[in-house]
C-alpha cells in the first residue's frame, strides 16, 4: 500500500475514496487514468477496512449488575 495512504486517517481515505469514485463515475476520465484511480481506491479501500476493524476491536459493551448498576466493560460481541 501506498506510504501516504499508510499514513491516513479514516476520515481522510474515505474522502479521498469518495473523490475517487467520483471521478470514475463521470466517465469523463481517460482509461489509462481510470486505471490509476481503480487502484488507489482499492487501496484506499482496504485501509479503511483495517481502520475501521482497528475501531470495532476497540469498542467494548457496558456491563451490569443485577439491579442494572454498571460494573465495568468486556469487549463487544460478534466483531
Amino acid at each position: 500500500m501506498a506510504d501516504d495512504i499508510r499514513e491516513m486517517s479514516f476520515e481522510q481515505a474515505i474522502a479521498e475514496l469518495e473523490q475517487v469514485v467520483g471521478q470514475l463515475d463521470s466517465g469523463d476520465v481517460p482509461l489509462e487514468r481510470s486505471i490509476d484511480l481503480y487502484d488507489r481506491g482499492a487501496k484506499l479501500k482496504a485501509h479503511c477496512e483495517v481502520k475501521l476493524r482497528e475501531a470495532e476491536e476497540k469498542v467494548e459493551q457496558i456491563t451490569l449488575d443485577a439491579k442494572g448498576q454498571p460494573t465495568g466493560t468486556r469487549p463487544a460481541e460478534g466483531m
